[in-house]
């Protein structure tokens, strides 16, 4: 199975919500390509869904090493980081999203 049919398979799973069997999925495709940002921003989601946003975390972070210029993994951040009540890093990764998102240059 490919890392698409794997994500796919995973993706499954999380909209039957069965979160911790998606991330065990999510994982597995990053074993098999570690740049994969789809998987990074599954497997975070699914973390997220679990209550699991200090496992989110570090997963976005690590989606925007990969691609600093996503907007959508600086949206994600920002609302983990409001889950959180740190409120003033939110603001900053939801501005940061909105200027990537905003100024298609930038990406």
């Amino acid at each position: 199975m490919n890392k698409q049919d794997l994500l796919n398979k995973g993706f499954q799973r999380f909209a039957e919500r069965e979160y911790e069997r998606a991330i065990v999925i999510f994982r597995k495709v990053l074993e098999i390509d570690e740049n994969f940002e789809a998987a990074y921003s599954a497997l975070s989601e699914a973390l997220n869904r679990l209550g699991k946003i200090d496992e989110a975390i570090p997963v976005v972070k690590k989606w925007l090493q990969i691609n600093p210029k996503d907007p959508m993994a600086y949206a994600a951040l920002s609302r983990l980081y409001v889950q959180k009540g740190m409120i003033a890093e939110a603001e900053r990764e939801m501005a940061m999203s909105m200027q990537l998102s905003a100024d298609p240059g930038m990406r």
